[in-house]
Protein backbone atom coordinates (compact mmCIF):
# COMPACT_ATOMS: atom_id res chain seq x y z
CA UNK A 1 0.00 0.00 0.00
CA UNK A 2 1.45 3.21 -0.94
CA UNK A 3 0.55 5.65 1.99
CA UNK A 4 0.31 9.76 1.17
CA UNK A 5 2.88 11.78 2.79
CA UNK A 6 1.86 15.22 3.64
CA UNK A 7 3.04 18.83 5.58
CA UNK A 8 2.55 19.36 8.89
CA UNK A 9 1.61 23.33 9.65
CA UNK A 10 0.16 25.05 12.43
CA UNK A 11 0.06 22.04 14.58
CA UNK A 12 -1.86 19.89 11.68
CA UNK A 13 -1.05 17.17 9.52
CA UNK A 14 -2.41 18.53 5.79
CA UNK A 15 -2.03 18.07 2.15
CA UNK A 16 -1.54 21.63 0.83
CA UNK A 17 -2.16 23.53 -1.58
CA UNK A 18 -0.04 21.65 -4.58
CA UNK A 19 -1.50 19.01 -6.72
CA UNK A 20 2.49 17.70 -7.23
CA UNK A 21 3.98 14.86 -5.72
CA UNK A 22 6.80 12.60 -5.80
CA UNK A 23 7.43 8.72 -5.03
CA UNK A 24 9.36 7.34 -2.28
CA UNK A 25 10.76 4.06 -2.69
CA UNK A 26 12.37 1.52 0.03
CA UNK A 27 15.92 1.39 -1.17
CA UNK A 28 16.33 -2.12 -0.37
CA UNK A 29 13.62 -3.30 -2.49
CA UNK A 30 13.23 -1.01 -4.79
CA UNK A 31 9.03 -0.87 -4.21
CA UNK A 32 7.38 2.77 -4.29
CA UNK A 33 6.13 2.77 -0.71
CA UNK A 34 5.03 6.34 -0.65
CA UNK A 35 3.91 9.17 -2.51
CA UNK A 36 5.11 12.85 -0.82
CA UNK A 37 3.30 16.04 -1.61
CA UNK A 38 5.66 18.41 -2.94
CA UNK A 39 4.83 21.68 -1.75
CA UNK A 40 4.61 25.61 -3.22
CA UNK A 41 4.70 28.45 -2.20
CA UNK A 42 1.04 28.49 -1.24
CA UNK A 43 2.21 25.99 1.37
CA UNK A 44 5.14 28.26 1.82
CA UNK A 45 2.95 30.67 2.81
CA UNK A 46 0.85 28.96 5.18
CA UNK A 47 3.70 27.85 6.87
CA UNK A 48 5.58 31.14 7.25
CA UNK A 49 1.80 32.71 8.51
CA UNK A 50 1.44 29.46 11.49
CA UNK A 51 5.27 30.79 12.13
CA UNK A 52 4.15 34.00 12.21
CA UNK A 53 1.60 33.70 14.67
CA UNK A 54 2.84 31.83 17.12
CA UNK A 55 6.39 33.98 17.42
CA UNK A 56 5.27 36.43 20.01
CA UNK A 57 4.09 34.04 22.04
CA UNK A 58 7.24 31.11 21.69
CA UNK A 59 9.78 34.03 21.86
CA UNK A 60 8.09 36.13 25.12
CA UNK A 61 8.27 32.05 26.69
CA UNK A 62 11.15 32.15 29.42
CA UNK A 63 14.04 30.24 27.83
CA UNK A 64 13.45 27.68 31.05
CA UNK A 65 10.07 26.73 29.58
CA UNK A 66 11.74 26.40 26.30
CA UNK A 67 13.89 24.38 27.73
CA UNK A 68 11.44 22.48 29.74
CA UNK A 69 10.14 21.29 26.00
CA UNK A 70 13.45 20.36 24.88
CA UNK A 71 13.85 18.11 27.97
CA UNK A 72 10.43 16.39 27.48
CA UNK A 73 11.11 16.07 23.61
CA UNK A 74 14.61 14.51 24.27
CA UNK A 75 12.69 11.94 26.78
CA UNK A 76 10.28 10.97 24.26
CA UNK A 77 13.16 10.44 21.69
CA UNK A 78 15.11 7.95 23.72
CA UNK A 79 11.57 6.24 24.11
CA UNK A 80 11.19 6.16 20.17
CA UNK A 81 14.57 4.89 18.93
CA UNK A 82 13.65 1.81 17.45
CA UNK A 83 10.56 3.27 15.75
CA UNK A 84 12.36 6.46 14.34
CA UNK A 85 15.25 4.07 13.03
CA UNK A 86 12.69 1.94 11.24
CA UNK A 87 11.34 4.85 9.63
CA UNK A 88 14.80 6.14 8.69
CA UNK A 89 15.69 2.25 7.71
CA UNK A 90 12.83 2.19 5.85
CA UNK A 91 13.16 5.56 3.43
CA UNK A 92 16.89 5.72 3.29
CA UNK A 93 18.74 2.04 3.69
CA UNK A 94 20.73 2.55 6.22
CA UNK A 95 21.03 -0.37 8.56
CA UNK A 96 19.33 -0.16 12.18
CA UNK A 97 22.38 0.39 14.29
CA UNK A 98 23.82 3.29 12.34
CA UNK A 99 20.53 4.52 11.90
CA UNK A 100 20.27 4.38 16.41
CA UNK A 101 23.25 5.88 15.94
CA UNK A 102 21.90 9.34 13.99
CA UNK A 103 19.44 9.58 16.37
CA UNK A 104 21.78 9.73 19.31
CA UNK A 105 23.62 12.17 17.99
CA UNK A 106 21.06 14.16 17.17
CA UNK A 107 20.05 13.64 20.84
CA UNK A 108 23.15 15.56 21.80
CA UNK A 109 22.25 18.86 20.19
CA UNK A 110 18.68 18.39 21.76
CA UNK A 111 20.75 17.16 25.02
CA UNK A 112 22.67 20.90 24.36
CA UNK A 113 19.68 23.18 24.12
CA UNK A 114 18.16 22.26 27.37
CA UNK A 115 20.88 24.52 28.46
CA UNK A 116 19.56 27.60 26.55
CA UNK A 117 18.74 29.80 29.62
CA UNK A 118 22.66 29.54 30.38
CA UNK A 119 23.86 29.84 26.77
CA UNK A 120 21.36 33.00 26.16
CA UNK A 121 23.20 34.73 29.23
CA UNK A 122 24.87 38.50 27.76
CA UNK A 123 27.52 40.50 29.07
CA UNK A 124 27.36 43.34 31.82
CA UNK A 125 29.15 46.07 32.75
CA UNK A 126 28.67 48.20 35.64
CA UNK A 127 29.69 51.56 35.87
CA UNK A 128 31.74 51.41 32.13
CA UNK A 129 31.67 55.42 32.60
CA UNK A 130 29.78 57.62 35.36
CA UNK A 131 26.64 55.89 36.48
CA UNK A 132 26.41 54.90 32.97
CA UNK A 133 25.86 50.83 32.76
CA UNK A 134 26.04 48.28 29.68
CA UNK A 135 24.72 44.78 29.04
CA UNK A 136 24.36 42.77 25.76
CA UNK A 137 20.99 40.28 25.07
CA UNK A 138 21.03 37.81 22.62
CA UNK A 139 17.40 37.93 21.23
CA UNK A 140 15.64 35.40 18.26
CA UNK A 141 15.72 36.30 15.05
CA UNK A 142 12.06 35.41 13.81
CA UNK A 143 10.93 32.77 11.09
CA UNK A 144 13.65 30.62 10.16
CA UNK A 145 14.03 27.48 8.18
CA UNK A 146 16.32 24.55 7.72
CA UNK A 147 16.63 22.59 4.34
CA UNK A 148 18.18 19.32 4.87
CA UNK A 149 19.44 16.10 3.16
CA UNK A 150 18.38 12.79 2.67
CA UNK A 151 21.01 11.24 4.15
CA UNK A 152 20.59 11.84 7.72
CA UNK A 153 16.86 12.73 7.68
CA UNK A 154 16.79 12.95 11.63
CA UNK A 155 19.93 13.48 12.84
CA UNK A 156 20.66 16.99 10.25
CA UNK A 157 17.46 18.85 11.30
CA UNK A 158 17.87 18.30 14.80
CA UNK A 159 21.28 20.30 14.41
CA UNK A 160 18.91 23.01 13.51
CA UNK A 161 15.88 22.70 15.08
CA UNK A 162 16.19 22.47 18.72
CA UNK A 163 18.88 25.06 19.21
CA UNK A 164 16.58 27.51 16.92
CA UNK A 165 13.54 26.61 19.18
CA UNK A 166 15.14 27.25 21.65
CA UNK A 167 16.45 30.63 21.33
CA UNK A 168 12.68 31.69 21.16
CA UNK A 169 12.55 31.60 16.84
CA UNK A 170 10.18 29.11 15.31
CA UNK A 171 10.89 27.21 12.63
CA UNK A 172 10.03 25.85 8.95
CA UNK A 173 11.59 22.56 7.66
CA UNK A 174 11.91 21.43 4.26
CA UNK A 175 13.41 17.83 4.73
CA UNK A 176 14.63 15.72 1.36
CA UNK A 177 12.10 14.28 -0.51
CA UNK A 178 13.48 10.86 -1.10
CA UNK A 179 12.99 10.34 2.96
CA UNK A 180 10.02 12.86 4.21
CA UNK A 181 8.34 10.56 7.06
CA UNK A 182 11.05 11.09 9.85
CA UNK A 183 10.27 14.91 9.47
CA UNK A 184 6.75 13.99 10.20
CA UNK A 185 7.62 12.01 13.18
CA UNK A 186 10.06 14.04 14.98
CA UNK A 187 6.87 16.77 14.48
CA UNK A 188 4.44 14.54 16.26
CA UNK A 189 7.06 13.99 19.19
CA UNK A 190 7.57 17.80 19.46
CA UNK A 191 3.44 18.00 19.54
CA UNK A 192 3.88 15.57 22.57
CA UNK A 193 6.39 17.42 24.50
CA UNK A 194 4.04 20.58 24.38
CA UNK A 195 5.84 22.51 21.96
CA UNK A 196 2.87 25.31 21.05
CA UNK A 197 1.03 24.65 17.49
CA UNK A 198 3.13 26.66 14.68
CA UNK A 199 6.21 27.30 16.54
CA UNK A 200 7.61 23.84 14.08
CA UNK A 201 6.23 23.22 10.82
CA UNK A 202 7.49 20.83 7.91
CA UNK A 203 6.73 21.58 4.16
CA UNK A 204 7.81 18.63 2.05
CA UNK A 205 8.96 19.69 -1.32
CA UNK A 206 11.92 19.87 -3.81
CA UNK A 207 13.77 23.22 -5.40
CA UNK A 208 9.80 24.82 -5.97
CA UNK A 209 9.54 25.14 -2.03
CA UNK A 210 13.27 25.72 -1.34
CA UNK A 211 13.04 29.05 -3.89
CA UNK A 212 9.72 29.96 -1.79
CA UNK A 213 11.89 29.70 1.39
CA UNK A 214 14.59 31.72 -0.09
CA UNK A 215 12.64 34.55 -1.32
CA UNK A 216 10.42 35.04 1.21
CA UNK A 217 10.54 38.15 2.98
CA UNK A 218 8.89 36.99 6.57
CA UNK A 219 12.00 34.13 6.74
CA UNK A 220 14.79 35.84 8.56
CA UNK A 221 17.73 32.94 8.04
CA UNK A 222 18.14 29.85 6.48
CA UNK A 223 20.28 26.80 7.40
CA UNK A 224 21.37 24.15 5.01
CA UNK A 225 23.09 21.13 4.62
CA UNK A 226 24.00 19.54 1.49
CA UNK A 227 26.11 19.50 -2.38
CA UNK A 228 28.02 22.06 -2.87
CA UNK A 229 26.10 23.68 -6.19
CA UNK A 230 23.16 23.51 -3.60
CA UNK A 231 24.84 25.22 -1.16
CA UNK A 232 26.49 28.03 -3.67
CA UNK A 233 22.90 28.77 -4.76
CA UNK A 234 21.02 28.40 -1.48
CA UNK A 235 23.52 31.13 0.01
CA UNK A 236 24.03 33.18 -2.96
CA UNK A 237 20.14 33.06 -3.65
CA UNK A 238 19.52 33.25 0.22
CA UNK A 239 21.83 36.57 1.08
CA UNK A 240 20.40 38.59 -2.00
CA UNK A 241 17.45 38.37 -0.04
CA UNK A 242 18.63 39.86 3.13
CA UNK A 243 18.81 36.70 4.91
CA UNK A 244 21.34 35.02 7.17
CA UNK A 245 22.72 32.11 5.68
CA UNK A 246 24.69 29.03 6.69
CA UNK A 247 25.26 26.24 4.21
CA UNK A 248 27.43 23.06 4.59
CA UNK A 249 28.55 21.78 1.39
CA UNK A 250 30.27 18.82 0.06
CA UNK A 251 33.70 17.03 1.07
CA UNK A 252 36.29 14.67 -0.16
CA UNK A 253 37.68 13.69 3.51
CA UNK A 254 41.16 12.55 3.52
CA UNK A 255 43.22 10.00 5.85
CA UNK A 256 46.27 10.40 5.98
CA UNK A 257 48.46 7.29 7.14
CA UNK A 258 51.64 7.80 8.39
CA UNK A 259 54.90 5.28 8.50
CA UNK A 260 54.08 4.59 12.52
CA UNK A 261 50.24 4.07 12.43
CA UNK A 262 48.53 1.13 14.10
CA UNK A 263 47.93 -0.85 10.63
CA UNK A 264 44.82 -2.63 12.58
CA UNK A 265 43.10 0.35 14.23
CA UNK A 266 43.79 2.07 10.29
CA UNK A 267 42.08 -0.80 8.48
CA UNK A 268 39.16 -0.54 11.06
CA UNK A 269 38.69 3.11 10.57
CA UNK A 270 38.82 2.81 6.95
CA UNK A 271 35.62 -0.08 7.16
CA UNK A 272 33.37 2.04 9.04
CA UNK A 273 34.18 5.85 7.98
CA UNK A 274 34.37 4.69 4.35
CA UNK A 275 31.01 2.25 3.77
CA UNK A 276 29.43 3.54 7.29
CA UNK A 277 25.71 4.21 5.79
CA UNK A 278 26.38 3.20 2.29
CA UNK A 279 29.20 6.53 2.16
CA UNK A 280 26.39 8.34 2.01
CA UNK A 281 28.24 10.77 4.75
CA UNK A 282 30.13 14.30 3.92
CA UNK A 283 31.86 13.17 6.70
CA UNK A 284 32.88 9.28 5.73
CA UNK A 285 36.83 9.21 4.37
CA UNK A 286 36.68 8.75 0.93
CA UNK A 287 40.32 8.84 0.19
CA UNK A 288 43.06 7.14 1.97
CA UNK A 289 46.56 8.71 1.74
CA UNK A 290 49.41 6.31 2.79
CA UNK A 291 52.73 7.58 3.13
CA UNK A 292 54.94 5.40 1.04
CA UNK A 293 54.80 2.54 -0.94
CA UNK A 294 55.12 -0.10 2.04
CA UNK A 295 52.31 1.64 3.96
CA UNK A 296 50.46 1.64 0.82
CA UNK A 297 51.09 -2.24 0.62
CA UNK A 298 50.87 -2.70 3.91
CA UNK A 299 47.32 -1.39 3.76
CA UNK A 300 46.27 -2.92 0.50
CA UNK A 301 47.31 -6.34 2.10
CA UNK A 302 45.05 -5.75 4.97
CA UNK A 303 42.01 -3.60 3.59
CA UNK A 304 41.22 -5.67 0.25
CA UNK A 305 39.99 -8.93 2.20
CA UNK A 306 37.76 -6.94 4.72
CA UNK A 307 36.06 -5.25 2.18
CA UNK A 308 35.39 -8.32 0.02
CA UNK A 309 34.17 -9.53 3.04
CA UNK A 310 32.07 -6.45 3.70
CA UNK A 311 28.42 -7.67 4.63
CA UNK A 312 26.09 -5.73 2.43
CA UNK A 313 22.15 -6.50 2.76
CA UNK A 314 19.07 -4.81 4.00
CA UNK A 315 19.12 -2.48 6.39
CA UNK A 316 16.15 -4.50 8.26
CA UNK A 317 18.88 -7.20 8.41
CA UNK A 318 20.64 -7.32 11.95
CA UNK A 319 23.49 -9.21 10.25
CA UNK A 320 24.11 -6.52 7.33
CA UNK A 321 27.07 -3.86 7.95
CA UNK A 322 25.83 -1.53 4.91
CA UNK A 323 22.47 -1.14 3.31
CA UNK A 324 21.79 0.25 -0.27
CA UNK A 325 21.86 3.24 -1.89
CA UNK A 326 18.80 5.39 -1.61
CA UNK A 327 17.40 6.03 -4.71
CA UNK A 328 17.93 4.34 -8.19
CA UNK A 329 19.58 7.47 -9.46
CA UNK A 330 22.15 7.86 -7.05
CA UNK A 331 22.97 3.85 -7.60
CA UNK A 332 23.36 4.97 -10.84
CA UNK A 333 25.61 7.94 -10.47
CA UNK A 334 27.83 5.91 -8.23
CA UNK A 335 27.80 3.02 -10.10
CA UNK A 336 29.09 5.53 -12.87
CA UNK A 337 32.07 7.11 -11.19
CA UNK A 338 33.44 3.16 -10.35
CA UNK A 339 33.17 3.13 -14.69
CA UNK A 340 35.20 6.26 -14.62
CA UNK A 341 37.51 5.06 -12.21
CA UNK A 342 38.37 2.70 -14.63
CA UNK A 343 38.11 4.13 -17.93
CA UNK A 344 40.65 7.00 -16.52
CA UNK A 345 43.62 4.07 -15.55
CA UNK A 346 42.83 3.84 -11.63
CA UNK A 347 43.63 0.23 -10.46
CA UNK A 348 39.90 -1.17 -9.20
CA UNK A 349 41.03 -3.61 -6.18
CA UNK A 350 37.47 -4.35 -4.95
CA UNK A 351 34.59 -3.67 -8.24
CA UNK A 352 31.16 -3.46 -5.87
CA UNK A 353 29.80 -3.47 -9.31
CA UNK A 354 29.77 -7.44 -9.02
CA UNK A 355 27.85 -7.59 -6.06
CA UNK A 356 24.41 -9.80 -6.17
CA UNK A 357 21.78 -8.70 -3.73
CA UNK A 358 19.97 -11.80 -1.76
CA UNK A 359 16.87 -13.33 -2.82
CA UNK A 360 14.07 -10.74 -2.51
CA UNK A 361 16.46 -7.55 -2.87
CA UNK A 362 17.20 -7.97 -6.81
CA UNK A 363 15.45 -5.13 -7.55
CA UNK A 364 17.45 -2.85 -4.45
CA UNK A 365 19.94 -0.42 -5.14
CA UNK A 366 22.62 -1.89 -4.09
CA UNK A 367 26.68 -1.34 -4.52
CA UNK A 368 29.44 -3.97 -2.83
CA UNK A 369 32.50 -1.99 -1.06
CA UNK A 370 34.77 -0.69 -3.73
CA UNK A 371 38.66 0.22 -3.68
CA UNK A 372 40.54 2.00 -6.20
CA UNK A 373 44.10 1.78 -5.91
CA UNK A 374 47.21 4.36 -7.64
CA UNK A 375 44.77 7.35 -7.76
CA UNK A 376 46.23 10.51 -9.02
CA UNK A 377 45.34 13.74 -8.53
CA UNK A 378 43.69 14.74 -11.86
CA UNK A 379 41.20 12.07 -11.82
CA UNK A 380 37.65 12.76 -11.31
CA UNK A 381 37.19 10.11 -8.95
CA UNK A 382 39.88 11.62 -6.63
CA UNK A 383 38.63 15.31 -7.19
CA UNK A 384 34.85 14.67 -6.97
CA UNK A 385 32.14 13.90 -3.82
CA UNK A 386 31.16 10.41 -4.86
CA UNK A 387 29.15 9.96 -1.73
CA UNK A 388 29.22 6.03 -1.93
CA UNK A 389 30.80 3.30 -1.02
CA UNK A 390 33.87 4.14 -3.22
CA UNK A 391 37.38 4.49 -1.45
CA UNK A 392 40.20 5.85 -3.71
CA UNK A 393 44.23 5.46 -2.41
CA UNK A 394 46.73 7.49 -3.56
CA UNK A 395 49.96 6.92 -2.23
CA UNK A 396 52.66 9.50 -1.57
CA UNK A 397 56.28 9.71 -0.96
CA UNK A 398 56.31 11.58 1.94
CA UNK A 399 54.72 14.29 4.51
CA UNK A 400 54.47 16.88 3.08
CA UNK A 401 53.05 15.66 0.01
CA UNK A 402 50.30 14.32 1.70
CA UNK A 403 49.58 17.63 3.10
CA UNK A 404 50.11 19.50 -0.40
CA UNK A 405 47.06 17.15 -1.34
CA UNK A 406 45.28 18.24 0.89
CA UNK A 407 45.77 21.53 0.88
CA UNK A 408 45.21 21.66 -3.65
CA UNK A 409 41.50 20.20 -2.94
CA UNK A 410 38.48 22.46 -3.36
CA UNK A 411 36.99 20.85 -0.09
CA UNK A 412 38.02 20.95 3.02
CA UNK A 413 35.25 19.97 5.63
CA UNK A 414 37.30 16.73 7.25
CA UNK A 415 40.33 15.27 7.80
CA UNK A 416 42.15 12.82 9.53
CA UNK A 417 45.60 11.59 10.34
CA UNK A 418 46.79 8.47 11.75
CA UNK A 419 50.08 8.44 13.82
CA UNK A 420 51.51 7.44 17.43
CA UNK A 421 54.25 10.17 16.61
CA UNK A 422 52.59 13.24 19.28
CA UNK A 423 54.75 15.52 17.13
CA UNK A 424 53.37 15.21 13.67
CA UNK A 425 50.09 14.26 15.13
CA UNK A 426 49.89 18.30 16.91
CA UNK A 427 51.63 19.80 14.07
CA UNK A 428 49.14 18.43 11.57
CA UNK A 429 46.40 19.41 13.23
CA UNK A 430 47.27 23.21 13.74
CA UNK A 431 48.82 23.36 10.55
CA UNK A 432 46.18 22.03 8.07
CA UNK A 433 43.96 23.88 6.12
CA UNK A 434 40.86 22.11 7.05
CA UNK A 435 37.39 22.43 9.87
CA UNK A 436 37.83 19.44 11.39
CA UNK A 437 40.36 17.17 12.43
CA UNK A 438 41.04 13.71 13.75
CA UNK A 439 44.15 12.38 15.38
CA UNK A 440 43.42 8.50 15.25
CA UNK A 441 39.83 9.53 14.68
CA UNK A 442 38.28 8.75 11.35
CA UNK A 443 35.52 11.05 11.10
CA UNK A 444 35.68 13.77 13.94
CA UNK A 445 32.31 14.97 14.28
CA UNK A 446 32.41 17.23 16.96
CA UNK A 447 29.97 16.65 20.21
CA UNK A 448 27.19 19.27 20.36
CA UNK A 449 28.34 21.63 22.83
CA UNK A 450 31.41 22.64 19.77
CA UNK A 451 30.05 23.18 16.52
CA UNK A 452 30.40 21.70 13.32
CA UNK A 453 31.78 22.93 9.86
CA UNK A 454 34.40 22.64 6.94
CA UNK A 455 36.28 25.41 5.31
CA UNK A 456 36.70 26.39 1.74
CA UNK A 457 34.30 25.44 -0.47
CA UNK A 458 32.68 22.95 1.96
CA UNK A 459 30.91 26.04 3.77
CA UNK A 460 29.24 29.02 2.98
CA UNK A 461 28.65 31.84 5.17
CA UNK A 462 30.38 32.79 8.70
CA UNK A 463 28.70 30.43 11.12
CA UNK A 464 29.41 27.05 11.88
CA UNK A 465 26.63 24.49 12.80
CA UNK A 466 25.07 23.72 16.26
CA UNK A 467 26.80 24.30 19.22
CA UNK A 468 27.83 27.99 20.56
CA UNK A 469 27.96 29.05 16.59
CA UNK A 470 24.80 27.40 16.39
CA UNK A 471 23.53 29.92 19.27
CA UNK A 472 25.30 32.95 17.55
CA UNK A 473 23.86 31.77 14.47
CA UNK A 474 19.74 32.01 15.21
CA UNK A 475 20.03 34.93 17.65
CA UNK A 476 21.34 38.29 17.20
CA UNK A 477 22.91 40.71 19.75
CA UNK A 478 21.42 43.38 20.90
CA UNK A 479 23.81 45.83 23.53
CA UNK A 480 21.81 48.51 25.88
CA UNK A 481 23.52 51.41 27.32
CA UNK A 482 21.67 52.77 30.49
CA UNK A 483 22.24 55.59 32.53
CA UNK A 484 20.02 57.34 35.13
CA UNK A 485 19.39 60.54 37.45
CA UNK A 486 22.20 60.53 40.00
CA UNK A 487 25.01 62.52 39.33
CA UNK A 488 23.81 64.40 36.13
CA UNK A 489 24.85 67.53 35.51
CA UNK A 490 22.81 70.06 33.35
CA UNK A 491 23.39 70.91 29.53
CA UNK A 492 23.57 69.51 26.28
CA UNK A 493 27.32 67.88 25.43
CA UNK A 494 27.89 68.42 21.75
CA UNK A 495 30.54 66.00 21.17
CA UNK A 496 31.21 62.56 20.45
CA UNK A 497 30.06 60.82 23.30
CA UNK A 498 33.17 59.19 25.29
CA UNK A 499 33.02 57.12 28.99
CA UNK A 500 35.84 59.40 30.24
Amino acid sequence: MISEIGHFIGGQFVAGNSNRHGPVFNPATGEETGCVCLGNAADIQAAVDAARQALPGWANTTPLRRAGVMFKFKYLLEQNVDKLSAILTAEHGKVLADAAGEIERGIEVVDFATAIPHLLKGEFTENIGTHIDSYSLRQPLGVVAGITPFNFPAMVPMWMFPIAIACGNTFILKPSERDPSASLFLSELLTEAGLPDGVFNVVQGDKEAVDALLTHPDIAAVSFVGSTPIAQYIYHTGCAHNKRVQALAGAKNHMVIMPDADMDQVTDALMGSAYGSAGERCMAISAAIPVGDAVAEELVERLVPRVQALKVGPGSDPQSEMGPLVTKQHYEKVRSYIDLGVDEGADLLVDGRTYVPPQGYEDGYFLGGTVFDNVTRDMRVYNEEIFGPVLVISRVPDYPSAVKMIHAHEYANGTAIFTRDGDAARTFASTIDVGMVGINVPIPVPMAFHSFGGWRNSLFGDHHMYGPEGVRFFTRQKTVTTRWQSGITAGADFLFPTMK
